[in-house]
């Protein structure tokens, strides 16, 4: 008999429509999760500093804090985005896990970059600003980070891009395979 013709609830042994099924997903070994955080973070530093070699527009005076940036973007983002990878793609095809983990890991990396270095951004130019917690503080301090986050976008993509867009693909191929 085919599977595909039989209910979910009548098939004897099969974890992926049991009730905690889907929260087992969850559950990441500490040392791989750990590891693969360092791993991407320094992927995407490394990505972004032959991305600025490659566009020929390496910063001499911020490149240190540059890297820094790109690698705790990366960093940040493996540790969020995989729980929510393997949460999504538990028990989908490979096709659905791919686009999960491509989706997820691309645009997590880009957005909480962004947020790393708007709130870089929002700490230099706090000086300037009105006393914490007044109305002008909050609007300076949205369109501030909102200007950065913009900026971010314009110049801060690009060097992820030549070299990023290739690792993406190959470790979204790689979190499709490990994650059934």
């Amino acid at each position: 008999m085919d599977r595909r013709s039989v209910s979910p609830l009548t098939m004897v042994g099969d974890t992926r429509h049991s009730p905690g099924g889907r929260l087992s997903a969850l559950k990441i070994p500490l040392l791989p999760w750990l590891g693969g955080a360092v791993l991407w973070g320094t992927a995407m530093a490394i990505s972004a500093w032959l991305g600025f070699a490659l566009l020929q527009n390496i910063p001499v005076t911020h490149h240190d804090e540059l890297m820094i940036l790109y690698f705790a973007g990366g960093s940040l983002t493996w540790l969020t985005v995989l729980p929510l990878v393997r949460l999504l793609s538990y028990a989908r095809p490979p096709e659905t896990r791919f686009a999960a983990a491509l989706l997820l890991l691309g645009a997590g990396t880009v957005a909480i970059t962004a947020f790393i270095f708007a709130m870089q951004y929002r700490l230099f130019y706090a000086q300037w600003h009105a006393p914490f917690g007044s109305r002008i503080w909050m609007f300076q301090f949205v369109f501030t980070s909102a200007g950065a986050v913009y900026q971010f976008a314009v110049l801060g993509i690009r060097p992820l891009l030549p070299i990023g867009g290739p690792i993406l693909v190959a470790m979204s191929l790689l979190l499709a395979r490990r994650h059934r």
